[in-house]
C-alpha cells in the first residue's frame, strides 16, 4: 500500500499537438507558443476518490506550469486577505476543469503545490529556520526535489482495515470502540482551519477534538452526529492519540522532511521543511 520513498516530481508533457494552452498574439503576426504542462504523481494514486470523480483510480494529474498571470494572483492583496490566492492558482493550473480543487485529498493538493512551486521558482527553497536545540534563527536552504511520496500504509498490529471507499475501520485500544474514519479533502482542511482560527479568537484551542470530529464517520456502526460527538467529548487520551496516529499512517501525503545542520551549535537532525511566506515569494 505504500511507496514511502518515491521521489515527488512532475513529468513534463511533450505532446506536440496544439493544446488549449497555445497562445497567439492578437496582432496576427504568427507569434505563438505552448504553455508547458506536466503530470504530477498523486500520493493517493486515486484510491480514495469516489466513483465518478475525475481522479478516481488515476495516479497522476496534469497541470500547466505557472505564468505571470498566476504570479499576479499570488500577489493580489484582495485574494491574500481572503486566504484564497493559492487555491485560485491551483484551480487555474489544473488542466481538467472538471476537477474541483476543494475535492482534492490534502496530500494530493500538497504534491501539486510543491510541483507548482518548483516549476515556477526552482527546487531551491531558502527560508528562515529556528534550530530546535539552541533556538538560533538562520537562513537554510532546502531542496524541494528531495520531497518523497508517501502513499500511506496499514500499520502492522494496529488492526486497521481499509474499506475501499476512502474510509478505514479501527478498534481503539482502551475503550475497544470500533471507529470508522476517512481521509480528508482540501475543503475539510479549510473548514478545520477556519474552526481553529475561530477558537484562537476565543483564546482557547480545540485542534485535537476538531480533527477527530472531522475524520470520524461512525462509532460502532452509528454515523449519527450524536454518536460522533459523544466519542469526541469522552475519548481517552490514549485512544485519541492512537486514532490520530492511525490517520497519519494511512493518509497519503508528501514527506518534506530533510536533514538540518545548525551553523551555530552543530545540532543535526531531521526537520520538516517549514512552509513559510518565502515558499511562493522567494527573494530574487
Amino acid at each position: 500500500m505504500s511507496r514511502n520513498r518515491d521521489r515527488l516530481g512532475g513529468v513534463q508533457q511533450h505532446d506536440t499537438s496544439p493544446p488549449p494552452q497555445a497562445m497567439q498574439n492578437e496582432g496576427g503576426s504568427g507569434f505563438s507558443f505552448v504553455v508547458p504542462t506536466e503530470f504530477v504523481e498523486l500520493p493517493s494514486r486515486g484510491r480514495f476518490y469516489p466513483e465518478g470523480h475525475p481522479l478516481h483510480g488515476e495516479e497522476s494529474i496534469e497541470i500547466r506550469q505557472m505564468t505571470a498571470k498566476e504570479e499576479d494572483i499570488l500577489t493580489s492583496r484582495t485574494l491574500l486577505k481572503k486566504g484564497i490566492a493559492l487555491d485560485r492558482v491551483v484551480e487555474n493550473l489544473i488542466v481538467d476543469k472538471r476537477i474541483d480543487p476543494d475535492t482534492l485529498l490534502i496530500g494530493d493538493k500538497n504534491a501539486i503545490v510543491v510541483v507548482i512551486r518548483v516549476s515556477g521558482y526552482g527546487n531551491e527553497y531558502n527560508t528562515q529556520v529556528s534550530c530546535p536545540a539552541c533556538d538560533t534563527t538562520q537562513e537554510y536552504s532546502f531542496d524541494l526535489n528531495k520531497a518523497n511520496i508517501y502513499s500511506g500504509e496499514l500499520k502492522e498490529g494496529w488492526d486497521i482495515t481499509e474499506n475501499g471507499d476512502g474510509t478505514f475501520n479501527i478498534v481503539l485500544p482502551r475503550t475497544k470502540v470500533a471507529v470508522t474514519f476517512r481521509v480528508l479533502t482540501a475543503r475539510d482542511e479549510k473548514e478545520l482551519m477556519k474552526g481553529m482560527e475561530s477558537d484562537r479568537k476565543r483564546t482557547y484551542e480545540k485542534g485535537v477534538t476538531r480533527q477527530i470530529v472531522n475524520i470520524v464517520t461512525a462509532v460502532n456502526g452509528d454515523s449519527s452526529p450524536e454518536a460522533i460527538n459523544y466519542l469526541v467529548e469522552n475519548i481517552p487520551s490514549m485512544d485519541s492519540r492512537h486514532l490520530r496516529l492511525a490517520y497519519k499512517s494511512v493518509a497519503p501525503n508528501i514527506d518534506l522532511t530533510q536533514r538540518f545542520v545548525c551553523e551555530e551549535c552543530d545540532n543535526e537532525q531531521d526537520l520538516e521543511v517549514p512552509l513559510t511566506a518565502d515558499f511562493f515569494w522567494p527573494d530574487r
